[in-house]
C-alpha cells in the first residue's frame, strides 16, 4: 500500500474517536510517513498545474491538506490557496505557514464550501476511508458544487488492481527507533494495514483501512452526481492509466 495513502485508521489502546482522526493526531503517523518523496509530489503538482493551464492567482483548494505541505508548495506556484483537513491538530501545524494567499481551516470534506474554486485538489489517497458508503457519492457532490463554472477537480487515488497484486503482507518499518509492525490484507472490499509499535513502554495498535475502489466504481458515482470524468492518469508524470501495471488512478472531473 502507497505510504501516501491517508485511510481510516483506530486505536484500541485508547476511547474511540471519529473515525480516522485518532490516527493522524498522533505524532507517530508523521513518523511513520516522514520518508514520502515530496520531490515526486511537487512534479506531480508542477505537471498538474501545467495540464490544468491554470490562471494566475487561481483559487485551489487542497483538501484533506494534512500538515500543509503541498498546499504551501501550490502557494509558492503563485495561486492562492486554502488547504482544508478534518484534523484540527494538522491544521494547527499548517496554519503556522498561513500568508494573504494561504489560508488553513478545519473542514470535513463531505460538507461542500461556500466559496467556489478554480481547481480542487484530493490528493495521495485522501478518499474512501468512511465507514459509510454513501459519504463518497457525498463527498463528490460537495467537490462538484465547490467548483467555479470552469473549475476542474483531481483525485490521485491508488490503482486498487495493482495495489493487490503487489500487497506486502508483513513488514517491520524502523523510524526514529521505532520498530513499526505493518500487517497488510484485503477484506470486506478494503485494504487494511495493521500498525503495532512499542514507545515509552506503551504499546499501541492502529487500523487503516481504505475502500478497495476500482476506476468503475468512481464512475458509477460520477454519473449518480452529474460529474464529467474528462481525462485519467496513471502515474504522476501523467502517464496513460493502464488497469494492471498503473501504481495511481488520477481522474480529472467536473
Amino acid at each position: 500500500m502507497s505510504s501516501e495513502q491517508k485511510p481510516i485508521t483506530t486505536n484500541t489502546e485508547q476511547p474511540t474517536k471519529t473515525w480516522f482522526s485518532s490516527w493522524f493526531d498522533t505524532p507517530y503517523y508523521h513518523i511513520l510517513y516522514k520518508e514520502r518523496n515530496y520531490r515526486e509530489a511537487q512534479l506531480f503538482m508542477d505537471n498538474l498545474t501545467h495540464y490544468l493551464n491554470l490562471p494566475e492567482k487561481a483559487k485551489v483548494l487542497d483538501l484533506a491538506c494534512g500538515k500543509g505541505r503541498h498546499a504551501i508548495y501550490l502557494n509558492q506556484l503563485g495561486f492562492d490557496v486554502i488547504g482544508a483537513d478534518l484534523s484540527a491538530n494538522s491544521i494547527a501545524e499548517a496554519s503556522k505557514n498561513s500568508n494573504d494567499s494561504l489560508h488553513f481551516k478545519v473542514h470535513d470534506m463531505r460538507e461542500p464550501f461556500e466559496e467556489k474554486y478554480d481547481a480542487i485538489f484530493n490528493l495521495f489517497t485522501s478518499f474512501g476511508y468512511f465507514e459509510n458508503d454513501e459519504d463518497n457519492l457525498t463527498t463528490l457532490k460537495a467537490i462538484k458544487d465547490s467548483l467555479t463554472d470552469y473549475g476542474f477537480a483531481v483525485i490521485d487515488f491508488m490503482n486498487v488492481n495493482h495495489v493487490i497484486n503487489n500487497l506486502v503482507p508483513e513488514e517491520v518499518k524502523t523510524v526514529d527507533g521505532i520498530d513499526f509492525h505493518l500487517k497488510r490484507y484485503v477484506k470486506d472490499g478494503h485494504i487494511h494495514k495493521e500498525i503495532d509499535f512499542e514507545d515509552n513502554g506503551q504499546k499501541f495498535h492502529f487500523t487503516e483501512k481504505v475502500q478497495a475502489m476500482t476506476l468503475q466504481d468512481f464512475q458509477s458515482m460520477m454519473d449518480e452526481a452529474g460529474i464529467y470524468l474528462l481525462d485519467i492518469f496513471g502515474d504522476y508524470k501523467l502517464k496513460k492509466f493502464h488497469k494492471t501495471e498503473s501504481e495511481r488512478l488520477i481522474m480529472i472531473f467536473k
